[in-house]
């Protein structure tokens, strides 16, 4: 008699492992696509936002503003971000690669997830209108990030289970209704 192979979900936490790596690769290429190096007195190389997002960050964010039909989203984009778009094309940057870093080291899961959720919220109020992939590709991003949260996925083969191990009382590590 032949027998089917079964799949083994003896230890789901190391799905979630992956799971939270390629996510946060996903992140971490604003690494490449939104900063670079500079020479600080011309020798000490330091990062910084790229003048080319700097410069592309306004168009994206006006074109998602243009018809967005969520009112309030759309004053804010148009009212806030574009008026101040460095700074933002700053945040985004250095957001993006902050929350990358985070998952894929598995360090300050928690608040790396919880700074996943605000930035993927905003995009998606920014973009939901354009397309149903838009919308449905952010809200999965969105449930990702809430998982990431709530498991502590850091805690497995992460930095958060170093601090885990090493300070077991610390609010970094703990889960957040612990």
């Amino acid at each position: 008699m032949n027998r089917r192979p079964t799949v083994s979900l003896d230890h789901p936490e190391e799905w979630i492992v992956f799971l939270r790596v390629v996510v946060g690769l996903y992140f971490v290429k604003a690494l490449w696509t939104k900063l670079s190096f500079a020479l600080v007195g011309g020798f000490v190389p330091v990062l910084v936002t790229q003048e080319r997002w700097i410069d592309t960050m306004p168009k994206i964010v006006a074109r998602q503003a243009s018809e967005n039909p969520i009112l309030w989203y759309k004053g804010f984009l148009e009212n806030t971000v574009l008026t101040h778009p460095a700074l933002f094309a700053h945040l985004t940057a250095w957001g993006e690669t902050a929350v990358g870093l985070g998952l894929v080291l598995g360090l300050l899961n928690g608040l790396a997830a919880a700074t996943g959720m605000l930035m993927v919220a905003g995009y998606g109020l920014a973009t939901q209108w354009m397309s149903p992939g838009q919308r449905g590709f952010h809200i999965v991003l969105f449930a990702v990030m809430v998982v990431f949260f709530f498991a502590r996925a850091g805690r497995r083969w992460g930095l958060d289970a170093v601090i885990a191990t090493r300070k077991p009382d610390s609010m970094l590590a703990g889960r957040p209704w612990s």
